[in-house]
């Protein structure tokens, strides 16, 4: 569990560096996501992340240390009860914004799956920008086209038309999974369990031991069927206002 947080915690700072550098510390149990220091312009929303920490600790830690607006990200176990953990942050003030199952993939079997649509790397800035128009914002860098790079990402095409992505991040010997998509038109196809399986694929390729990925409810139906297993929900926690 400690490392799939890990690979979640410096996974999710990567992708958020893209405009502007995006932190991944501890302070004390807890980890921080927050921006690097700025001499102008607003911080971003920081997120705080336990595991196995008391609520109380935890509000106390994000409050004596944070720049401005937080979240929590409190993650329980699946073996933990939530009943005393909801009480107590509900108690100090917090109102539950959403759960997401935490899942990993061990790499030792990977499905293959056949698919009309064409899966595809992106290594060039074409196709890059293609992707970023579909998307509404950059995905990708130029310093991630190389076949080592930390960032990996795929696509879908059908008849040259981008229908789905989704990107691998890479954490020391795991991989992080960020941003899977299909457009809702395609999907049921089978688009977005090809591309996830070419994507672990590529990964255990590169050197991985493990995929980590926070789900949708929704995705979580799809990510088992590519090998995926749950070991945790995350609890986000929006502090009410005073």
């Amino acid at each position: 569990m400690l490392r799939a947080l890990e690979v979640f915690v410096h996974g999710f700072a990567f992708t958020r560096s893209f405009t502007y550098p995006y932190l991944a510390e501890q302070v004390g149990p807890v980890w921080v996501l927050r921006d690097a220091p700025r001499k102008r312009d607003k911080y971003r929303s920081e997120e705080w992340v336990a595991y196995n920490v008391a609520p109380g600790e935890i509000d106390q830690i994000a409050r004596a240390h944070t720049r401005g607006r937080f979240v929590i990200c409190a993650i329980c176990g699946l073996d933990q009860p939530q009943d005393a953990l909801r009480t107590e942050f509900k108690t100090l003030g917090y109102r539950l914004s959403g759960t997401e199952p935490l899942m990993i993939h061990s790499l030792a079997q990977i499905p293959h799956f056949e698919t009309a649509a064409v899966i595809e790397r992106v290594m060039t800035p074409a196709l890059a920008e293609k992707l970023a128009q579909a998307a509404g914002s950059r995905q990708i860098l130029p310093e991630h086209f190389a076949p080592d790079a930390r960032l990996r990402q795929y696509v879908a095409l059908l008849d040259d038309e981008l229908v789905g992505w989704v990107r691998s991040i890479v954490v020391g010997d795991a991989t992080w999974c960020s941003n899977m998509f299909v457009r809702p038109e395609f999907r049921r196809r089978g688009i977005a369990r090809a591309m996830l399986a070419r994507m672990l694929h590529d990964d255990r390729l590169y050197g991985a031991q493990t995929a980590v990925l926070l789900a949708s409810h929704t995705g979580a139906m799809l990510y088992p069927v590519v090998g995926y297993a749950q070991i945790g929900t995350l609890l986000l926690w929006t502090p009410r206002t005073r």
